[in-house]
């Protein structure tokens, strides 16, 4: 009896494996939360809080996000062909309706801090509300001056690391891959459909996109990623995902930068 001919499974390329899709979804997501991680290690054991530090000891988010940017967008290119990107005028321009909307809902326990008149660090549900100052955070102006031609280095690699690195290494990971993993992790899970829609899904992955965070950003977390699944599941298309976290990544910062709430990024 002849063989039957080899399909392969749906969602991967022409000649693409299983394991590679899987480590496309999954290694620049790892990798950027791994240098994430090797930020906090170094602060603690390297960094140095004095006038006297050079730069890089005393402000080493200023070289690592730069990093960090480099190296996710080097391997987003290199596995680009896993990606099931469908991009569409429509569903870019309704992801990023649901983006302003979803940011909107971030920003305004900062911008209620503000107008209740409070001071000082949050505490107890003030900061599981996110009611905080956040002034305290990325400021490219502190290591380098304000205006100088490294400030504007420093600021259009924050942006680009905000706007088109982490919305695509998140996304990806989050929705692509999570959200399928979940649904069926005993099964073929990379077979199934982008946006499938599952109570499971969305109660798991909403929670660990909360987690990733700090708990000051719990409950703008936990509506942008009721917003995304959301969107995920009506449009089916994960280049709408990508351009809603664009888009909220870009009002983000935009107001972190013209505010000084610089603890928001």
């Amino acid at each position: 009896m002849a063989e039957s001919p080899y399909h392969p499974p749906r969602n991967l390329p022409p000649g693409g494996s299983v394991d590679s899709w899987v480590r496309a979804q999954v290694t620049p997501f790892a990798v950027f939360i791994g240098l994430t991680l090797l930020l906090q290690l170094f602060t603690t054991y390297f960094g140095w809080k004095h006038p006297s530090a050079p730069w890089w000891r005393n402000w080493p988010e200023q070289w690592l996000y730069p990093l960090q940017t480099i190296v996710g967008l080097v391997l987003v290119i290199r596995w680009w062909k896993y990606y099931e990107f469908r991009w569409s005028l429509k569903w870019s321009l309704i992801g990023a309706v649901f983006g302003a909307v979803g940011i909107g809902f971030w920003l305004l326990p900062t911008i209620m801090y503000e107008r209740l008149g409070l001071s000082g660090e949050a505490e107890g549900w003030l900061k599981w509300l996110g009611l905080a100052e956040r002034e305290k955070g990325f400021n490219p102006a502190e290591a380098f001056g304000a205006g100088t031609p490294a400030y504007w280095a420093a600021l259009v690699m924050r942006f680009l690391r905000a706007v088109v690195v982490v919305a695509l290494v998140e996304e990806i990971f989050w929705r692509s891959f999570l959200m399928r993993f979940v649904k069926d992790w005993e099964g073929d899970y990379w077979k199934r459909p982008f946006g499938e829609a599952s109570w499971k899904s969305y109660a798991i992955v909403t929670l660990l996109f909360m987690l990733a965070h700090g708990k000051v950003d719990y409950a703008g977390a936990f509506v942008y990623g009721s917003l995304t699944y959301l969107l995920c599941i009506w449009s089916r298309n994960l280049s709408a995902c990508v351009v809603m976290h664009a888009v909220a990544n870009l009002l983000m910062g935009l107001f972190a930068v013209i505010h000084g709430k610089y603890g928001l990024w």
